[in-house]
């Protein structure tokens, strides 16, 4: 394995390599680093591997192979190791990072063949007490900026509406809407089968997302300095919220419809539908803070609506690789059981299907607000059902009772007494 450290001399105590490697049962393993050149005339004519690259995703290392039919002497015997360990068990390797080009040998202490040695390597540091010093005493003020920002989102201030302007929440409808209509026929079987029928719009939407995160961050960029969100590019985010809706409305989202989703950004008549109003102006400073910040509160509720997938890295002597994990959801669970139902009894349940719909509406709202397109925040609450709630009319104001002018009374009503008019 070949290292180089470059020209710049470190002080021995900022940064040092670390290696432990560990030989099978029946041989003894050596550990050493060396100036390059002096190892490779020491490996010249021994068949070997050289380590070029070690891959992440799965993490594991590539090799180069080096033909040969020469057979070295035991490495041990050699005096240009600049650090060097060997015996049984685990052991164990620092070295202090200098200047110059150096090899990393991983060998048998007996120089025989084949190499079974599981190896492990580290880097030490000086820097890394006082690094994390100077984060913990930046992160507490972010820490206590971040915490009134926080209550200040999840109470909805300053979300689009200007402070101590009178207002009726009971008749505010978000500006996100959402609208899935249940197909009264659903086949019982289709379902199965979805997932696969699915693919086509998954290939382009993955494409399309990619674009989305793009796009979002352009404007980003112009809402930070113009307050406006550029038109084209809010319809084309818009659109792709639009098109993954009518795909989960068809799939696993809702399973609400067995017509299958057109392939278009634009409003079309199927019984799916995502919108958005277009704002003429957003707040400068949200858009620093909304995406990652004050949305946070939503997110936590809605990882476990939703759930959350994951990955766990495994990495052993003897087999490194990935693992894919995910998490049990409930929307995931309801979907499933309105779609046993449906296979057994040709019937979708209607109040478990509203429910659903809810989740869905508010995972929508929260997506276009962390997308910028809103400034208003969004509610926490399920709005269940088909469409979006109309929403209750403004209270109008009780009249006010007339008032009399003053002069002369009013004539009495006719058949009432006169009035009793003294003198």
């Amino acid at each position: 394995m070949d290292r180089g450290v470059g020209d710049a001399v470190l002080p021995s105590d900022v940064l040092g390599l670390a290696l432990q490697g560990t030989a099978g049962p029946d041989s003894d393993v050596f550990l050493g680093i060396g100036p390059a050149d002096e190892v490779a005339d020491y490996l010249d004519g021994v068949e070997h591997s050289v380590v070029t690259a070690v891959g992440t995703t799965p993490f594991q290392p590539r090799y180069r192979e080096v033909p040969g039919t020469g057979s070295p002497e035991p490495p041990g015997e050699q005096d240009f190791w600049v650090e060097s360990v060997e015996g049984s068990g685990a052991r164990e390797l620092e070295w202090e990072l200098a200047s110059g080009d150096r090899t990393i040998v991983v060998m048998n202490a007996d120089a025989s063949a084949p190499v079974d040695v599981g190896l492990r390597a580290g880097v030490r540091s000086s820097l890394i007490g006082p690094a994390a010093v100077a984060l913990l005493f930046i992160g507490l003020p972010l820490l206590l900026l971040g915490i009134p920002l926080i209550v200040l989102g999840a109470s909805g201030l300053g979300g689009g509406k200007s402070l101590g302007a009178p207002h009726d929440d009971r008749h505010l409808v978000y500006p996100a809407r959402l609208r899935g209509e249940l197909d009264p026929q659903l086949s019982r079987w289709l379902w199965l089968v979805k997932w696969l029928l699915s693919i086509p719009h998954f290939v382009v939407l993955i494409v399309l997302w990619v674009a989305f995160l793009v796009t979002t961050s352009v404007a980003g960029f112009a809402i930070l300095f113009t307050g406006r969100y550029s038109r084209g590019l809010f319809n084309f985010n818009v659109g792709v919220l639009r098109w993954s809706w009518r795909v989960g409305f068809y799939a696993y989202s809702a399973l609400g419809t067995d017509r299958y989703p057109p392939f278009s950004l634009s409003r079309t008549d199927y019984p799916a539908d995502f919108d958005v109003e277009y704002p003429e102006k957003l707040s400068h400073g949200l858009v620093l803070v909304k995406w990652w910040l004050l949305v946070l509160p939503h997110l936590l509720i809605l990882g476990v609506l939703t759930g959350t997938a994951g990955q766990v890295w495994d990495w052993n002597d003897r087999r490194p690789g990935v693992e894919a994990t995910g998490d049990i959801s409930l929307i995931g669970i309801l979907v499933l059981i309105a779609a046993l139902i449906l296979l057994f009894t040709g019937r979708y349940r209607r109040g478990m299907f509203d429910f659903i719909m809810g989740i869905n509406r508010w995972v929508y709202r929260v997506i276009a607000y962390a997308a910028l397109m809103r400034d208003e925040y969004p509610p926490f609450r399920l709005d269940q059902g088909q469409e979006e709630p109309a929403g209750l009319p403004p209270v109008e104001p009780a009249p006010e009772p007339a008032v009399e002018p003053a002069g002369e009374p009013a004539p009495a009503p006719p058949g009432d007494p006169a009035p009793n008019i003294r003198p």
